[in-house]
């Protein structure tokens, strides 16, 4: 009986973990699709995907999660559909949030609530654009401590700059942000071409 409960086990854990790498597997494939999305809709899938999976590291499903959603809320914002952004954006803090509370001092984390602070600001959504720009600013200081040559960073930076009427280092930071995204060196995750495509 014993050893037949021992199989029995071994089988279920088995089982459990070929789940679990399937699930983290199909995780990483959908992440590789979000440089690739072209319509709001692609977004709402990836979204949908990442913050329904099982995965062991559920802080990277709210990451990406909150990427889907920043990106769709940037698609829309550039596209100007008729589709309100600001949920969009409401969804993508949430889940940063979220990655943030499992993975304090993660500076791609980080760089994404400063981006998402940013994109609030551009959407007209913010009630108090200054204190969202400095909600923006104290993220990427803490991004900026812990992320070395990161095309997002720089992005962020760039984007803060351009808010602060320093239109000069806008532009220059935003051209290191095109040079950044172009080297594969630059480091995981890759998202965010799309963030500097006209």
């Amino acid at each position: 009986m014993n050893k037949l409960l021992f199989i029995l086990g071994f089988f279920v854990t088995g089982f459990w973990v070929s789940a679990q790498t399937f699930s983290d597997q199909a995780l990483q494939q959908s992440v590789q699709q979000l440089n690739d999305a072209k319509t709001d809709g692609d977004y709402d899938t990836l979204f949908t995907i990442f913050s329904e999976t099982k995965t062991s590291e559920k802080w990277k499903a709210n990451y990406y999660a909150a990427v889907a959603m920043y990106s769709k809320a940037q698609y829309l914002l550039k596209n100007t559909t008729n589709i309100p952004i600001a949920e969009s954006n409401e969804l993508a803090k949430k889940f940063a949030i979220q990655a943030l509370a499992s993975e304090k001092n993660n500076g791609e984390i980080n760089t994404l609530l400063g981006l998402i602070h940013i994109q609030k600001i551009r959407i007209v959504a913010s009630t108090d654009p200054q204190k969202d720009l400095k909600t923006a600013i104290g993220y990427m200081t803490k991004a900026d401590s812990q992320l070395k040559n990161n095309p997002r960073l720089t992005l962020l930076k760039a984007e803060i700059a351009e808010l602060s009427n320093n239109k000069i280092e806008a532009i220059k930071l935003h051209q290191t942000a095109i040079s950044e995204f172009k080297d594969p060196s630059a480091g995981s995750p890759n998202w965010g071409n799309q963030l500097i495509e006209h």
